[in-house]
């Protein structure tokens, strides 16, 4: 098949205008104008990650935001359904997890068979086509998972998840979702004749969900490689008609080559023979675009393409609508693509001064389906459980020993503690590893916690913990805790001695992964190279950054045995931190680390959150460091401990630049 690369002469900016709300203008895209006899014009639209972010609301800033929201999505569908001739609208998956509207109904209200989960009322308004599941549909269990997606009025397809164990031969698995579904749709060409055309949707997961999830999936599923699914599977598509075989994968654009079981596989998903076009997800990012895929083989950025086939991902939280715009034309009795657009349309923009903008408005009927649980929720994310005598904020995290990072572990070392008091692991130290989730980055200037001191309430908790992980304690050598922190140290760039103003942190390394370890005390080097890249990987076995580190005031002993608290995704491997897998886990528990938290802090009554400072880095003479943070940050910089940071001015897009002085 060849793809043409005509690119149309049409700019967002123009559409948005187009489509603004109250507009009546229509602009039709350059395919829908140009089709003629025996040509169609077919536009499919995305929505990826949405993570129960229905509403233009912050639960847990307890707040309205123009940056996020379906409700705000789906109101510009009818006007970019009009532009386009004939259209088709499709999720990619984390619809049930990452917000607490969803914790409320897992934990608050529950699924019952024959429910219907707010997620679905909204999609169910929309008129989707077809969907698959992310990693994040797995967090709540399986019976949770199967009764929400029951009330879908569109199909659910997944080709690399099985019930059970792997057949030999990908296309006799028994799936847990069926592999794909072919759409017959009638659409309309460029002469104004109807006919049908068949558009196949095939759905992958990432294969990880088997360690993030194995408490939920353990013998109860498998998952296959996503590339060795779709050879399977594209084949048994086309020769079942279907003209178009587009792949929905809940899967992100990872350049460094292809490897078994890949998480981010969607580049080489995109070189399986038969696939038309891609929607991916999964990471988080926007494509096309020149910020976050310039410079990878086989990926063209401005085009939108993935080996040379078009490909979208749709931001998060319903920030942008993915559009895939395809020319087919009749091959003989079927079809086949001649020429295509990607876009990934935003619900905001930016002014000069770096003030969100909303381009758009909610959907009525959206807001109106979901009103009774957007009101429970707040209703839950306000209730009290105790106080907290300091403010509680992360502006700081990734820089400087840190309140909100402080108060998780104190939490997980006071549980971990209470669980191994009388059993074999009784004598030895419990240290506890905890990460800053809200750290600016990609999530923009507002994406920090920040608690005033006073009441603490639910959605204070939720912020300081976002995800639904588990408890787990793991076992390991003082060596092998070393590892660990040179692992997370790879946040940071390397810092020659005697720069001024370097740029201080590592944009592709996710706060998530950067774990501070309370226990012990230690300081990071950052003249020397990472020792380990973002996989786990040896790349620098001289170098090591932490240095000084101790427990009880000595150099720690490579082979003393330490008990570290922390979650069960990075216990079961997540991360690639090395020698931290699922044969180092002592302890299971059966409870969140937020309701841990939660019952920290109810026990407690005021908690005393002010970090400890056990960690800093390693002076070095005449050297600065930069780095971005929120401006409403600006009022902590007296508190901070361990660490000189100074007010370096405005940053970009809304954040503030500070200085480390080193």
């Amino acid at each position: 098949m060849s793809f043409l690369f005509t690119q149309p002469t049409l700019t967002r900016r123009s559409l948005l205008g187009g489509i603004a709300a109250g507009s009546a203008l229509v602009m039709l895209h350059p395919f829908a104008a140009r089709a003629q006899a025996n040509q169609a014009h077919l536009r499919i639209m995305e929505t990826t990650d949405i993570h129960v972010n229905i509403m233009p609301y912050d639960y847990y800033g307890d707040k309205p935001n123009d940056t996020m929201g379906l409700s705000r999505t789906a109101s510009i569908i009818d006007q970019i359904r009009a532009e386009a001739g004939n259209s088709m609208l499709v999720d990619n998956g984390d619809l049930l997890q990452g917000n607490p509207m969803g914790d409320y109904m897992a934990y608050e209200k529950g699924m019952k068979a024959g429910d219907l989960h707010p997620v679905i009322k909204a999609l169910n308004v929309l008129g989707y086509d077809c969907g698959t599941v992310g990693n994040h549909e797995f967090n709540y269990g399986l019976e949770f998972m199967n009764n929400v997606l029951a009330g879908a009025n569109f199909p659910i397809v997944c080709a690399n998840l099985t019930k059970g164990q792997l057949a030999s031969d990908p296309t006799k698995d028994e799936l847990m979702f069926k592999p794909y579904v072919i759409v017959e749709k009638q659409i309309k060409d460029g002469a104004g004749n109807t006919s049908p055309v068949k558009v196949g949707f095939i759905g992958f997961v990432p294969p990880q969900i088997m360690v993030w999830d194995a408490k939920n999936l353990e013998g109860k599923a498998q998952t296959r490689d996503i590339v060795d699914a779709a050879k399977a599977w594209v084949p048994v598509m086309k020769e079942a008609g279907a003209d178009i075989v587009i792949a929905l994968s809940h899967s992100g654009i990872d350049g460094t080559g292809q490897s078994e079981r890949m998480e981010n596989a969607s580049l080489y998903l995109a070189g399986v023979p038969g696939i038309d076009a891609i929607f991916t997800g999964h990471q988080h990012l926007v494509f096309p675009g020149p910020k976050d895929f310039e410079g990878i083989a086989g990926v063209d950025a401005k085009k939108g393409t993935l080996q040379g086939k078009p490909a979208v991902m749709a931001g998060f939280w319903g920030s942008h609508m993915g559009l895939i715009d395809l020319l087919i034309e009749k091959d003989g009795t079927g079809w086949k693509v001649v020429d295509f657009t990607t876009e990934a349309r935003p619900i905001y923009h930016r002014d000069e001064n770096r003030k969100v903008i909303a381009d758009v408005k909610d959907k009525p009927e959206i807001v109106a389906a979901v009103k009774a649980e957007h009101e429970a929720t707040l209703a839950y994310v306000r209730r009290p459980v105790g106080k907290t005598s300091a403010p509680l904020y992360s502006y700081f995290a990734l820089v400087a020993d840190d309140p909100s990072v402080q108060i998780v572990s104190i939490a997980q070392t006071w549980y971990v503690k209470d669980l191994l008091k009388e059993g074999q692991y009784k004598d030895y130290p419990v240290l506890s590893a905890a990460a800053p989730f809200k750290a600016g980055g990609r999530g923009g200037p507002d994406y920090f916690t920040d608690v005033p001191a006073g009441d603490i309430a639910i959605k204070n908790v939720a912020d300081l913990y976002l995800y639904p992980n588990t408890v787990q304690a793991v076992l390991i050598t003082g060596a092998q805790v070393k590892n660990w922190l040179e692992m997370s140290a790879g946040m940071f760039n390397r810092v020659e001695p005697g720069a001024k103003d370097a740029a201080l942190l590592n944009p592709k390394f996710p706060s998530y992964n950067y774990d501070v370890i309370d226990g012990v005390t230690y300081q990071i080097d950052l003249s020397q190279p990472a020792r380990f890249d973002g996989d786990g990987k040896l790349t620098n076995p001289d170098s090591h950054r932490i240095v000084d580190l101790m427990f009880n005031g000595k150099p720690i002993d490579p082979a003393q045995k330490f008990v570290v608290a922390t979650n069960n995704y990075r216990a079961g491997g997540g991360g690639k931190f090395p020698e931290i897998a699922g044969d180092k886990v002592i302890l299971v528990a059966p409870d969140t680390n937020r309701d841990v938290i939660v019952r920290y802090i109810i026990e407690q009554g005021t908690i005393n959150p002010s970090a400890d400072a056990n960690w800093s880095f390693k002076p070095m003479a005449g050297t600065t460091a930069v780095f971005e943070s929120g401006p409403k940050g600006r009022q902590y910089l007296a508190d901070i401990k361990g660490a000189k940071i100074e007010d370096a001015g405005d940053g970009a897009e809304g954040f503030a630049k500070f200085r480390l002085v080193l």
